[in-house]
C-alpha cells in the first residue's frame, strides 16, 4: 500500500471516498463499464453484514432460497408500473448457444416477478401463509453513472419477499422488516438513520408504500440505506397468486419486498471515515484488533513476539476477531499507517519495554494520536480489549448523531431551504403536492427522503408553495 496521503476529506470528499475504497483494497473496477470487483477486506465486511442481518431474518421466521438470474421479458411486462419504473436499466439476453432466442430474458433488477410466479405455484390455501423467504443475490441494473459500492451495474443484496392472507399481516412485515434495518444500521454500523415513509414519486415502482431509512453522508448528502415495500396485491393479481380462505373463498395474496445492499458499506465508509482512512464500527470490521509487535534485534523479536502470539491466543480465545501483523521488512510507522487506511477500531502496540512491564499500548482508531492511546496490563487484557471496543462503537454512533443533528435544519422560508440542503438536510412542512416536490428538486437539486414516522402534530405551511401543510419531510441531495 503506498504511503501517500489520501486527498483531504473535507477538500475533495467524492475524490477522497473514490481514492479510500481503491487503496484499503476494499474494491476494484471491473473490466465491464459501471461494474466493480469486491476484494477479499470488502468481502470481509459483507460477510459480517449478511451475518447480522441473517441472524434478524431467520429469528424472525423467514428462510432462505435462490431464484434463477434470468428472467422472462414477458415476466416483467405484466405489472404495469414495474416494467415503466425499471425498462431503462434492464440488461436483456437476447441470444443463447449461438441462436436468437424465443423470447428475451432479462437478467434480473430485482425479483418480485419471478417469485411472484413461484409463488402462483406454492400457494394454494390459506394455510400456506404466510410464506417468508429472503435470497441473498447480486443484481444487474444499467446505471449511467456509477460509483464503487453507491451505484453499480451489477451490485449485491439481499431481497426479502413475503405473502400473507391480510393488508394488515403484510404491513406489520413490511414495518417489522424496516425495524430491523434500523436496528442493524443503529447497533451494528453505528450509524444514525431515520425511518420514514416515502412519497409517491420516491415509491419502488410497483408498491402501494415504500419506507427507507435515510442516513447523513459525511458530506451531508444523504443516503438511502435499506427500503420495505408493502406491494399490496399488485404482483399476486398480476402472477395470480391466490388461496383459498377460511370460508373456502378464492383471495389475491398481499405481498411485501424489502431489501438492503452492498450500498451500505459506502456508508460506513462515508459516514465514520476520515483523512486517515476508514474507521470501521467494531462489531463489523473485518478484524477489532491488530497487534503490531515492535522489535529492533532478533533477541527482542523472539521475546515480542512470543507476548504477542499469547495476547492474539487469549483474544481470539475469547471471540474477538484479531490480526498480528508479523510482516518484515516493513517498519512500526508503516504498519500503523497501513492499519489506520484500514479502518481496524483498535490496535495493540507490545515493545521489549511492555514485555518487561507486562502491559501493552492500546490506541483507538476514532481518536488518532497520543489522545487515544492507554497502557493496560497484559493480565485481564481480553476485558480491557472488549471494553475498549464497546467504547469506540459507542463514540462513532454519537459523532454520527451530533454531526447529523448540527447539519439538519427548519428553515423558515424558501431562501433558507436552499442554504440547508447545500450544507444537509431540510427538515420542513410539505403540502403533499408532487408539482411542489419537482419544482424543489428541479430548483435545489434536493429531493424527499422520507416523511418520517415520529413527525410533528399540527399544521404548517408548504416550504415551497406556504399552502397549509400537515405532514413535514426531509429533504437533502442525495447519493
Amino acid at each position: 500500500m503506498s504511503e501517500l496521503k489520501l486527498p483531504s476529506r473535507s477538500a475533495d470528499f467524492s475524490e477522497w471516498y473514490n481514492e479510500l475504497v481503491i487503496r484499503a483494497e476494499l474494491a476494484d473496477y471491473a473490466p465491464v463499464r459501471g461494474c466493480m470487483i469486491v476484494r477479499p477486506y470488502g468481502w470481509a465486511i459483507w460477510e459480517n453484514i449478511q451475518q447480522s442481518l441473517d441472524r434478524s431474518f431467520k429469528a424472525t421466521g423467514h428462510v432462505n432460497a435462490a431464484f434463477p438470474m434470468l428472467i422472462p421479458r414477458s415476466f416483467i411486462d405484466r405489472e404495469k408500473s414495474h416494467v415503466e419504473g425499471f425498462s431503462p436499466e434492464l440488461a436483456v439476453v437476447t441470444h443463447g448457444g449461438g441462436e436468437e432466442l424465443e423470447e428475451p430474458l432479462v437478467v434480473r433488477p430485482t425479483s418480485e416477478t419471478i417469485i411472484g410466479h413461484a409463488y402462483s405455484k406454492w400457494i394454494q390455501s390459506y394455510r400456506d401463509l404466510p410464506l417468508l423467504i429472503n435470497q441473498w443475490n447480486s443484481v444487474v441494473r444499467w446505471e449511467l453513472r456509477t460509483k464503487l459500492f453507491l451505484r453499480t451495474l451489477e451490485f449485491f443484496w439481499q431481497e426479502g419477499h413475503t405473502a400473507h392472507a391480510t393488508l394488515e399481516e403484510a404491513e406489520t412485515e413490511t414495518r417489522q422488516m424496516l425495524d430491523i434495518y434500523r436496528d442493524f444500521a443503529v447497533n451494528e454500523a453505528a450509524i444514525p438513520v431515520i425511518p420514514g415513509r416515502k412519497t409517491a414519486s420516491e415509491r419502488f415502482a410497483g408498491a402501494d408504500q415504500t419506507y427507507s431509512i435515510e442516513a447523513m453522508m459525511g458530506d451531508g448528502k444523504a443516503l438511502q440505506s435499506a427500503t420495505s415495500h408493502n406491494l399490496g396485491q399488485n404482483f399476486a393479481k398480476a402472477f395470480e397468486i391466490r388461496f383459498l380462505d377460511q370460508n373456502g373463498v378464492l383471495q389475491y395474496c398481499w405481498t411485501t419486498s424489502w431489501g438492503l445492499s452492498t450500498r451500505f458499506i459506502g456508508a460506513i465508509i462515508m459516514v465514520h471515515g476520515d483523512d486517515q482512512g476508514l474507521i470501521l464500527p467494531p462489531r463489523l470490521a473485518p478484524h477489532q484488533v491488530v497487534i503490531v509487535p515492535i522489535y529492533k534485534s532478533d533477541e527482542e523479536r523472539i521475546k515480542v513476539l512470543e507476548a504477542a502470539r499469547r495476547i492474539r491466543s487469549e483474544l481470539v480465545a475469547s471471540g474477538l476477531r484479531v490480526v498480528l501483523d508479523e510482516r518484515e521488512g516493513t517498519s512500526p510507522g508503516f504498519k500503523f499507517n497501513d492499519w489506520e487506511m484500514r479502518g481496524v477500531p483498535l490496535r495493540i502496540e507490545i515493545g521489549p519495554k511492555d514485555v518487561a512491564k507486562e502491559n501493552v499500548v492500546l490506541a483507538r482508531r476514532d481518536t488518532p494520536g497520543k489522545g487515544g492511546k492507554s497502557f493496560v496490563p497484559q493480565a485481564g487484557i481480553s476485558e480491557a480489549v472488549s471494553g475498549a471496543l464497546e467504547a469506540v462503537q459507542k463514540a462513532l454512533y454519537d459523532r454520527a448523531l451530533n454531526f447529523r443533528n448540527a447539519n439538519t435544519a427548519d428553515p423558515k422560508d424558501f431562501e433558507d431551504f436552499r442554504a440547508a440542503v447545500e450544507k444537509g438536510f431540510a427538515y420542513s412542512f410539505w403540502c403533499g403536492s408532487p408539482e411542489c416536490e419537482r419544482r424543489i428538486k428541479e430548483e435545489t437539486k434536493a429531493t424527499t427522503r422520507c416523511i418520517p414516522f415520529d413527525g410533528p402534530d399540527g399544521v404548517g405551511e408548504c416550504i415551497y408553495c406556504r399552502k397549509p401543510a400537515s405532514e413535514k419531510a426531509y429533504f437533502a441531495k442525495a447519493y
